[in-house]
């Protein structure tokens, strides 16, 4: 699951890093909402929720950035649930991120994963043609064997 997807942010891989040790199926970005058309019916803008969790039929984004961003997201959101009422979608803040991290033992990355730091860098790969940027991986450390509390990953609205 983790080692075929690109993610455009540290704190997605590490989420499907803990989705993947709890045997939670997942796809990365498999669909693309549009959310508003210009007068000639062309999209101008969509939304891609970074993850879909087929066995809960629910897609969760994750956002970790700047207010600003949380603010462009949530209307985007907002649009989604009014043009497409049936599809469930989970916003996890970087609050609910933080708590995640704690709860799995994982907090000592939180600070690496959250934010502008956890952005995806280049990565120079010898022999690779020009495409999608590579994740530089951020950290190494295993899931602990024996988190604490139940293993549900999404919490509930």
């Amino acid at each position: 699951m983790t080692d075929a997807a690109r993610f455009a942010h540290a704190s997605e891989a590490e989420l499907a890093r803990i989705l993947d040790y709890y045997e939670v199926r997942w796809e990365y970005e498999p669909r693309v909402f549009p959310i508003r058309w210009n007068l000639d019916g062309a999209v101008v803008e969509s939304f891609a929720p970074d993850f879909f969790l087929p066995d809960l039929g629910l897609y969760v984004e994750l956002t970790t950035l700047r207010q600003s961003l949380v603010r462009k997201k949530n209307r985007k959101l907002r649009r989604l649930r009014e043009l497409y009422p049936m599809v469930r979608i989970k916003l996890l803040y970087a609050k609910d991120f933080r708590a995640l991290l704690l709860k799995y033992g994982r907090i000592d990355v939180a600070a690496s994963l959250i934010g502008l730091e956890g952005q995806v860098r280049p990565v120079a790969i010898p022999g690779a043609v020009a495409g999608p940027v590579l994740l530089e991986p951020v950290v190494e450390e295993p899931i602990p064997s024996e988190p604490s509390g139940p293993a549900s990953v999404v919490r509930s609205a």
